[in-house]
């Protein structure tokens, strides 16, 4: 391994300021970026410690689709002039005509990874291989430092590097979670307990597995499990679906229910005092967490195509359930202990392998944001206070802007992971940064008014740069 060069040289210390460096690059620090590339006077760069773009590879199951519209790509909400809309790409791949036959609004999760991978490539300012390693406030310079370590081909570190800005957007998106009681299985090597964000890696071997379970009732345990079923001999397929929800239940779907995803509602969403916003984010599972109509109808289809000769599939789909406690059974089998939540029931169940479709978290920003926690303002449960225009609200001493990509339901509501509102909190973000209005954002975007009340924000106004630098190379 090459030694990591030290960080305090000229070379950094002479290089001009940023006006924004972007953390992460997902879905959400992409449409910012591609938003943010015709604008000159911003000086912008992300990094992302990942060797190139990918999106839940392991998730990319031949006719899973997105479950939103292909105008809910990275840019086209906010500006459909642009050259990185869906539809440019596949004018540059020569395919606008069989999309326009295929007649498909939702396009194939393999479809939309491809996309954003052909923006990735051809945008510049993104550095990938950059892990940053922590941020912290200079008030001698008025600016942020983002200390970062540059990875080689084998992810080992190959040199570190400062980089000063005036801004900063966090984009480090969601990690696979793993329910307590079930942790200990995916810690131990052996019979495969995996989670469903690695599935496509490890499908061959649960294949082999003479039993599988799969634990979770949203939409990617519903993909996984329709998936395997496919992939099983009729009358042999020995599969268990279990979850805690109710019931398989779809997700809401009706046009005015869709309004929740719109700008209208996260603003009012965001006026409404804590207390509700907590309680209405527990209530709202279905708008997020159900199961597309779609998979749900094919599963039912292919279980009753398996009735046609007669008998029942060897499938077994019980809602209501949640896991108590797991272990081993020796070292080739697994033991889940299940509770029934409506009959108050419990029993034990032996598999042999299970597929973890427990859904995702937000990444803590403690690791990242440690030097800054004494400047961070929080709310009664300690999270972060992230205001109407995505900034995290900080010491007034703190002349710049930290703001926050999908990391805030807490503040925001369901749309925050949801793909359709991408573009619009990007230009949000940088109509605040500039401090001019690169991007004209609609007053009104739903039918439904939300609240007897119009919205009016109770915020700081927007910290806007003095001035700005020009575009300038360099990492």
């Amino acid at each position: 391994m090459t030694r990591p060069t030290n960080p305090h040289t000229p070379h950094h210390a002479a290089q001009a300021p940023r006006d924004l460096v972007g953390i992460g690059i997902g879905p959400f620090n992409l449409s910012l970026a591609a938003l943010a590339h015709p604008l000159a006077e911003l000086d912008a760069v992300f990094y992302e410690q990942r060797p190139t773009f990918d999106w839940h590879p392991g998730l990319l199951i031949d006719g899973a689709t997105i479950q939103v519209p292909f105008l809910a790509d990275l840019v086209t909400l906010a500006d459909p002039t642009s050259p990185w809309t869906f539809l440019n790409y596949l004018k540059t791949r020569d395919r606008l005509f069989p999309f326009y036959f295929a007649e498909h609004f939702h396009i194939q999760r393999a479809e939309y990874d491809a996309y954003c991978r052909w923006v990735a490539d051809n945008l510049s300012g993104l550095h990938f291989r950059h892990q940053v390693d922590a941020v912290r406030w200079n008030p001698e310079r008025d600016l942020f430092e983002v200390d970062f370590t540059q990875l080689d081909t084998d992810s080992q570190a190959q040199s570190l590097g400062r980089t000063y800005t005036r801004n900063i957007v966090l984009g480090i998106g969601t990690e696979p979670h793993i329910p307590d009681p079930l942790r200990p299985l995916v810690d131990t090597p052996g019979v495969p307990v995996i989670h469903a964000a690695d599935y496509l890696d490890h499908r061959d071997t649960l294949l082999t597995a003479d039993h599988i379970t799969v634990v979770g009732s949203g939409q990617s345990g519903a993909e996984v499990f329709l998936d395997l079923l496919r992939h099983r001999p009729a009358g042999r397929e020995k599969l268990h679906w279990i979850g805690r929800t109710e019931a398989f239940a779809p997700m809401e779907y009706s046009k005015l229910g869709l309004e929740h995803f719109t700008p209208d509602y996260t603003r009012y969403f965001h006026a409404l005092p804590e207390p509700v916003r907590d309680n209405l984010i527990a209530a709202q599972w279905q708008l997020h967490k159900g199961i597309d109509t779609h998979t749900i109808a094919a599963i039912h289809d292919e279980l009753y195509r398996r009735t046609l000769h007669g008998g029942w599939p060897d499938a077994v789909l019980t809602p209501g359930v949640h896991v108590r406690t797991a272990g081993r059974i020796a070292t080739s089998r697994i033991e889940l202990h299940l509770e029934h939540t409506q009959q108050n029931t419990r029993t034990r169940l032996t598999t042999d392998a299970v597929v973890l479709a427990t859904g995702y978290r937000e990444r803590p920003l403690t690791r990242l944001l440690a030097g800054l926690d004494p400047h961070l303002r929080r709310d009664s449960q300690n999270r972060p206070r992230i205001d109407d225009e995505y900034r995290l609200l900080l010491d007034p001493a703190i002349t710049g802007a930290i703001h926050i990509q999908n990391a805030a339901p807490h503040t925001h509501g369901v749309g925050t992971p949801d793909l359709g509102l991408a573009a619009w909190r990007s230009a949000t973000i940088l109509n605040s940064l500039t401090g001019k209005e690169p991007y004209p954002l609609p007053h009104r975007t739903a039918f439904t008014t939300f609240g007897l009340q119009p919205h009016q924000s109770q915020l700081p106004p927007a910290r806007h740069p003095k001035t700005l630098t020009p575009l300038t190379d360099g990492n």
